[in-house]
């Protein structure tokens, strides 16, 4: 390339040699070349010169042209608004001028062009952008500019209206926006709008812009698995849109009533908001749904089928909520019990601490029901004198606070609980004369009453406790004298009975128990082994061995894994040590993975999962 690029130039200088003769040296020979031109074969190619500002400068001389109307050759006209220009700059700048002045149009030759649906600012905007590669939008121009901009076919324009309403977006606003984009084909702001709309839920609710959608919109909107709201919300605003035109929006409400997932919704707030609402009774089909959630949610007997459920109590929890892990209380790495509660977020990884509990408990149970958390009994420590309590407390995730509720009918401590439907099982545990208790009681969560339920055959402490297929399994424990109790003990919950079975597989001691899929699985308790209990054929199974012997530990389901917290180990000498460990099992390779440590040491604590959306949480 290079020697082609040679002969070239000598070609050119041999050419012009008289031209250049005057500039040769005295004395040498007119057939040499000057000095300046020689040139060596190995010196790089040639230089690609670039002027950086010529582009700009060429555009400034256009505007410059266009002020002045000097050269314009056509003038664009909104009404009897008229901006000249030059017909070649528009053409080069869009498809829609290029068509319109490069074709067989008779706008190609008109003197004066009228644009139809441009506002006159917007047309001022939009040429001098054409000019100056610059358009100032505020929040006064920025639709119309957007029109423009869309109809003209100004890409980068268009989407530069688009990141500016995107900058503006609010929960107020967002519905509007995304109707905005759609008649626009903004596919930008759609996006961003939707997300906002989906994200911020309750706020779009209260909107004005809410109660203004189509029944079609309000569907998509409602229906979508994405929304970041809890279903007590999506019932209200169903029925603020319902009555804000009764009469026109009445035959709509069926199809969407459907989209609240009644499953997922609080029993108290169903039966006291929902079930009796004068509009859905007035609807057969309504009606029809609402029995069918009531057989579901409150009948202790299992007695609805599958194929008698009404396909939303099927739909599953919206993509909106996520696993958490709640620890309670136990005692920490100075042994001294404490009334920290923790929050891990399965999304995070991160621990966070939640209110207190409102007094110190010693070995209390707790459960998780409907997005709450329940904490039974214990004993009342550090007033002096260390009693059984019968106090239970709720916490509501949402607000981040505790509150009383209805007492146990009996003060008990190293008890066990567990909830089922919307019933809380107490058993067991040590009384007020301690005593070891045989005694069950049961709370109704929806009417915030205890009731009595029959005794378990032998009083034990320390079981490991699950509910499947309308039975609760009672696994192992401890009498009175700490020997291990190899049974498995079965509570009929709608009989109201039980019975016992003896196993020589059964010896654990303050362990943990969770159903994972079809089978419970029992965690350690003074051992690294791990039981999975199949109900059905009432057989057992080795699953993958902990690391260490644990007891005293909090297990929990998050997803399909099973979680292991805290607790105290049997070290290879022989002596206990508390314990920071955060493990996780997967059923699915049968294997074991660290996740990290507990914020602190701690063991006789309450492990419980719950799904929230984020944003209800603290």
């Amino acid at each position: 390339m290079k020697d082609v690029a040679l002969l070239e130039i000598q070609k050119y200088q041999e050419a012009n040699a008289e031209r250049w003769a005057p500039r040769l040296r005295p004395g040498a020979p007119s057939g040499n070349l000057p000095l300046l031109l020689r040139m060596d074969r190995d010196s790089p190619d040639g230089l690609l010169f670039k002027d950086q500002d010529f582009s700009s400068d060429l555009l400034k001389q256009l505007n410059g042209l266009r002020q002045n109307g000097v050269l314009t050759d056509v003038s664009i006209c909104v009404g009897a608004w008229e901006v000249p220009c030059h017909r070649s700059v528009l053409a080069s700048s869009s498809p829609y001028f290029r068509a319109m002045f490069c074709s067989n149009f008779r706008e190609s030759h008109e003197a004066k062009v009228q644009l139809k649906g441009i506002n006159p600012e917007a047309l001022d905007q939009m040429v001098l952008y054409v000019y100056t590669g610059e358009a100032h939008i505020t929040a006064q121009n920025v639709l119309p500019l957007l029109e423009a901009a869309s109809m003209l076919q100004y890409p980068k324009l268009f989407e530069a209206c688009s990141s500016y309403l995107q900058g503006q977006l609010a929960p107020s606003n967002c519905l509007g926006m995304i109707r905005l984009s759609e008649i626009l084909s903004c596919e930008s702001l759609k996006k961003k709008a939707k997300q906002m709309a989906l994200t911020y839920f309750p706020e779009v609710a209260a909107s004005a812009d809410l109660k203004e959608l189509c029944a079609l919109e309000l569907r998509d909107y409602l229906g979508d698995d994405g929304l970041c709201g809890e279903e007590e919300k999506v019932f209200e605003a169903l029925m603020v849109w319902v009555k804000h035109d009764l009469q026109a929006r009445r035959r709509y409400m069926q199809e969407l009533f459907k989209l609240v997932r009644l499953q997922y919704i609080h029993p108290a707030f169903f039966h006291h908001f929902i079930a009796n609402d004068a509009l859905l009774q007035s609807s057969p089909s309504c009606q029809t749904i609402l029995e069918t959630a009531k057989r579901q949610m409150f009948s202790l007997y299992g007695t609805t089928s599958v194929a008698d459920l009404h396909p939303p109590l099927h739909a599953p929890p919206r993509t909106s909520y996520q696993d958490f892990l709640i620890l309670l209380g136990g005692r920490k790495d100075n042994q001294q019990t404490t009334r920290d509660v923790l929050i891990y977020s399965g999304q995070t990884r991160q621990w966070q601490s939640l209110t207190k509990l409102p007094i110190r408990l010693y070995k209390a149970a707790a459960v998780a029901l409907h997005r709450s958390i329940y904490v039974l009994g214990g004993m009342v420590v550090g007033t002096g004198k260390s009693v059984p309590s019968h106090n239970v407390y709720i916490f509501s995730l949402k607000l981040n606070q505790w509150s009383p509720v209805q007492p146990m009918l009996v003060a008990r401590y190293s008890h066990r609980s567990i909830a089922h439907k919307n019933y809380i099982f107490s058993i067991g545990g040590i009384g007020e004369g301690q005593e070891v208790l045989g005694s069950m009681e049961r709370y109704d969560s929806v009417c915030n009453i205890w009731e009595s339920m029959a005794s378990m055959p032998v009083g034990v402490l320390h079981p490991a406790v699950a509910v499947k297929d309308q039975r609760l399994y009672l696994f192992g424990g401890e009498d009175i004298m700490q020997n291990p109790v190899r049974l498995i003990q079965v509570y009929h919950i709608s009989r109201n009975t039980w019975f016992k079975m003896e196993t020589r597989m059964i010896k654990n001691v303050c362990a943990p128990a969770v159903v994972l899929g079809e089978r419970i699985v029992i965690v350690g308790g003074y051992t690294r082994r791990i039981l999975a209990y199949d109900p059905q054929s009432n057989k057992f199974a080795k699953c993958a061995d902990m690391k260490d012997r644990r007891m005293h530990h909090g297990a929990a389901v998050m997803g399909d894994k099973l979680y292991v917290t805290g607790g105290r180990r049997l070290t290879t000498n022989c002596t206990i040590e508390d314990s920071a460990a955060f493990d996780c099992y997967d059923p699915q390779t049968d294997s074991w993975t660290s996740q990290g440590q507990l914020p602190h040491r701690l063991f006789d604590h309450a492990c419980l999962s719950v799904q929230c959306i984020p944003h209800a949480c603290p």
